[in-house]
């Protein structure tokens, strides 16, 4: 399992913080997305957007089975959503991204809150 520093999270939140503060809820997810890579990319924090993850079933590649939203440094998965309520799908579909990724830790971001600290999420194998 790949690790991520604690110091890095708590950076890579003050980003998302400084997004939700600025924008507010009720735009796309999309628009959450490029504002995010933009805020992390000034505290210059190396990322990947829309990475193209394959999935496997039995030692079998099947291609891709998903994009992860953002990838930082490697060991941190950022899943965004603009939704009234996450859902429990919503959590389920991060863990298994982050098996398939071998990331330890991922956060679940919805951005359609009235604070962002009730729409953050954390994930952890």
């Amino acid at each position: 399992m790949i690790e991520c520093s604690d110091e890095l999270a708590t950076t890579v939140l003050d980003a998302a913080f400084d997004v939700h503060r600025e924008l507010g809820p009720g735009l796309l997810e999309s628009v959450y997305e490029a504002a995010l890579v933009v805020s992390l990319a000034e505290r210059g924090i190396p990322i990947e957007r829309q990475l193209g993850v394959n999935a496997t079933f039995r030692g079998k590649d099947l291609g891709m089975g998903f994009r992860a939203d953002i990838v930082v440094n490697r060991c941190l998965l950022l899943e965004l959503k603009a939704v009234d309520q996450l859902q429990p799908i919503h959590i389920a579909q991060i863990m298994t991204y982050l098996k398939l990724m071998n990331i330890r830790r991922g956060y679940l971001l919805n951005f359609n809150v009235k604070l962002l600290k009730e729409g953050i999420k954390r994930a952890s194998l």
